[in-house]
């Protein structure tokens, strides 16, 4: 299969008066979706794991110590919570 003949997806970002757009394999996007997501909720669930992620690294592996990150991987993780009904912790199986 050549690689024009992968069909994609387009998602579009908005945030505050700014936008973006991410083409995405729509094979990708549906191995990737738990039984019933729409697209955009995979791309929601994995944009917010991602984010989860980094501030995680940010936080627990990076260097110094900053109150302000350390309150935005807090807030992070709350929202991670929120979405997922477990913790970052539960979900990935990297706990501090």
């Amino acid at each position: 299969m050549a690689d024009d003949d992968v069909e994609t997806i387009t998602i579009s970002i908005e945030a505050d008066g700014d936008a973006d757009e991410v083409e995405l394999p729509t094979g990708l996007v549906d191995v990737l979706a738990e039984q019933g997501q729409n697209p955009a909720e995979v791309v929601g669930d994995i944009t917010l794991l991602s984010f989860a992620s980094r501030a995680h690294h940010l936080v627990h592996h990076g260097e110094g110590d900053d109150p302000e990150l350390d309150a935005i991987e807090q807030e992070t993780m709350a929202l991670f919570e929120e979405r997922f009904g477990v913790t970052f912790g539960e979900a990935t199986g990297h706990q501090h």
